[in-house]
């Protein structure tokens, strides 16, 4: 069962995204089904197809599903970007494709899921951990910093919502860190951080702004370790 998901999977993201060239994507949103493009992506995905199942002929029902449901997919796709942003549409554009595979993948060798093989107390420990050191630190976080809130501080100065999304990927990868027992990679990842703040950090101006930053990275650090131990301690009990 794995090997030939794996080698559907692999057809299918050679076909996607290694040997198709923006000009095509471009095109294909313009000119949608009209677009000479998409029909030479179905013709690359089938020759990936064939090459991956040897050109085997107990699989053509597989084949045809495949490439029948790629195209449809892509047609949704190409259709629904006035009513759908962009990165939705790609997430939901290639679940649809892997879906597509597994469903052919079942069909010639069977697909089960072994329940016994999740441990469901750690998995929820694992969520509820990952839940907090993202969406529930931001808010922590946010009620603390307002405290020092800087007077000439202008939300038009960075990308919307920035640095509430970088702030809760670091705290993520510092829990993972911890977890994986990798301390090194902390280290690693605040000296990374510390020199693309360089410049902010370096702003004679600011003597505040400098210790609002480190305090500020201080605090999402120590609560992504914090909660990374908690998960190991309690993950012993489990």
């Amino acid at each position: 069962m794995t090997t030939l998901f794996l080698k559907l999977l692999l057809a299918h993201l050679l076909g996607d995204f290694v040997l198709q060239p923006t000009k095509w994507v471009s095109d294909k949103n313009k000119r949608k089904a009209a677009s000479p493009y998409l029909y030479l992506h179905m013709c690359i995905h089938g020759a990936l197809l064939l090459i991956v199942l040897q050109f085997n002929v107990k699989y053509w029902l597989g084949f045809i599903i495949i490439l029948m449901s790629h195209y449809i997919i892509d047609l949704v796709k190409l259709y629904s970007q006035s009513s759908w942003k962009e990165p939705y549409l790609f997430f939901i554009d290639q679940v649809s494709h892997i879906l597509v595979i597994a469903g052919v993948t079942s069909m010639y060798t069977g697909f089960t899921i072994d329940c016994t093989v999740i441990n469901l107390p750690r998995l929820l420990l694992l969520l509820c951990c990952i839940i907090a050191v993202t969406y529930a630190a931001s808010i922590v976080m946010r009620l603390i910093m307002n405290y020092w809130k800087l007077k000439d501080d202008n939300n038009e100065d960075s990308l919307q919502l920035a640095g509430k999304y970088i702030g809760m990927t670091e705290r993520l990868l510092v829990f993972l860190f911890v977890i994986l027992n990798q301390w090194s990679a902390i280290g690693f990842l605040i000296a990374a951080k510390s020199i693309l703040r360089f410049s902010d950090l370096s702003r004679a101006k600011d003597r505040k702004l400098t210790e609002y930053i480190i305090i500020g990275t201080l605090l999402s650090i120590s609560i992504a370790i914090v909660t990374g131990l908690i998960y190991k301690k309690a993950e012993q009990y489990l």
